[in-house]
């Protein structure tokens, strides 16, 4: 009855008195006399993996290295096979993978690969795992851990990202496979809306990921990909893109996610793909900065570009603008196809052309590396670097 009375003579606390990982600052109480309440009762505890978390993080964005996506689904990767005339077969897959996560010196460039559930498990040609390659080059492994988008009824045909269920048991086995850190992508569409309904789907669905995928060691990136669909100018993508990182951080701070765990993979701010007036890197900078700026929190400690179809070059020259003056997170790229288009076209599927297609893919890794750093100068880019990769209503 004593820490009723307590209670009940207590004035209301406020949400700015909460302090993670301390216990509430009790108000003076003059009047009650009682037994105190169990501090253990009203602390907010940090979560088992705080400290590796953190430090996962802090290793992803490292200076001068970023991601490399190569978490395309088999049937997406399939399409990238069959566009150098191989077939979509699991041999042919690895033999990929393995060409990619082998490359001589690429942790140099790169601290963490995001890679399919079938590449989590999979070993190179040469028997050896995967998981171990990426380790002995430096590199952090990631994992995919969305199940796709699926149709969002209600919507403006829209689309909602499935795979919660079954999220905490998937991710406490890819964490004893050798996973430090997942991947979850959602889309929002600017020609059809936004509708506030898909916005706060995206949002709440990556909070729900990112608390969980912390509660069993995995590092999430949260990414809200705004989709380069549509004749909308950059001032509207600008726009939508407030909104939706507003949304992911109300919904991700509500869920109790460390953001000092947590890496972002967002989109950078562009005109729509099908816009007849074109940004210049030095203007695509200076919004995307500003968005930073106004919604990102400087405990994030890694920004991790897509590159959402972008040509090679573009996306290296937006992101070396983004990095020539200091900012307070780690600006940096987690590209797929913006490192991997030219390298795949070398390969061909052809055993003697491995070396050829490695090559292809450091310098890539390198050009990006430089542009962290804000040191790139695009000198020497091959005209497959200036080929753009846009295609209407991407999934993979």
């Amino acid at each position: 009855m004593a820490s009723a009375s307590l209670l009940k003579s207590s004035p209301v606390l406020n949400k700015s008195e909460w302090v993670q990982g301390q216990t509430l600052r009790q108000p003076s109480v003059s009047v009650v006399r009682c037994h105190p309440v169990a501090p253990s009762a009203l602390t907010v505890r940090a979560g088992s993996y705080t400290d590796e978390l953190i430090k996962t993080a802090k290793t992803v964005a490292s200076p001068g290295r970023g991601i490399l996506a190569m978490d395309e689904s088999n049937a997406t990767c399939g399409k990238r096979l069959a566009s150098i005339g191989l077939e979509n077969t699991e041999a042919n897959r690895q033999a990929y993978r393995t060409l990619l996560v082998s490359a001589p010196g690429l942790g140099n460039y790169i601290s963490g690969a995001i890679l399919f559930e079938e590449t989590l498990y999979q070993s190179t040609v040469d028997g050896k795992k995967i998981v171990d390659i990426l380790k002995e080059q430096g590199i952090v492994p990631g994992i995919k851990t969305d199940k796709g988008l699926v149709p969002l009824t209600g919507s403006n045909d829209e689309s909602w990202c499935q795979g919660l269920d079954g999220l905490a048991s998937r991710s406490a086995a890819y964490y004893q496979q050798g996973a430090r850190f997942c991947k979850w992508r959602t889309v929002v569409s600017i020609p059809n809306g936004p509708s506030a309904l898909a916005v706060k789907e995206a949002a709440w669905g990556l909070a729900r990921y990112a608390a969980i995928s912390q509660d069993n060691g995995l590092v999430p990136i949260v990414e809200p990909e705004i989709m380069l669909d549509g004749e909308h100018g950059i001032d509207r993508t600008f726009e939508v893109a407030q909104k939706v990182w507003a949304e992911v951080f109300f919904y991700l701070a509500e869920n109790n996610v460390t953001f000092e765990g947590i890496l972002l993979k967002p989109s950078m701010v562009t005109p729509g793909a099908e816009c007849k007036e074109r940004a210049t890197p030095e203007k695509v900078a200076d919004y995307t900065l500003k968005l930073l700026h106004r919604r990102i929190p400087p405990a994030v400690p890694g920004i991790m570009f897509l590159s959402g179809g972008q040509s090679e070059l573009e996306a290296t020259l937006n992101l070396n603008a983004m990095n020539q003056k200091p900012n307070p997170w780690h600006v940096s790229f987690s590209y797929a196809r913006a490192l991997q288009n030219t390298c795949l076209k070398t390969w061909e599927g052809l055993p003697e052309k491995v070396g050829a297609a490695q090559e292809a893919l450091l310098l890539r890794a390198k050009a990006n590396s430089l542009a962290q750093l804000g040191k790139y100068t695009g000198e020497g880019e091959s005209a497959e670097a200036k080929e753009g990769m846009f295609v209407k209503g991407y999934v993979y």
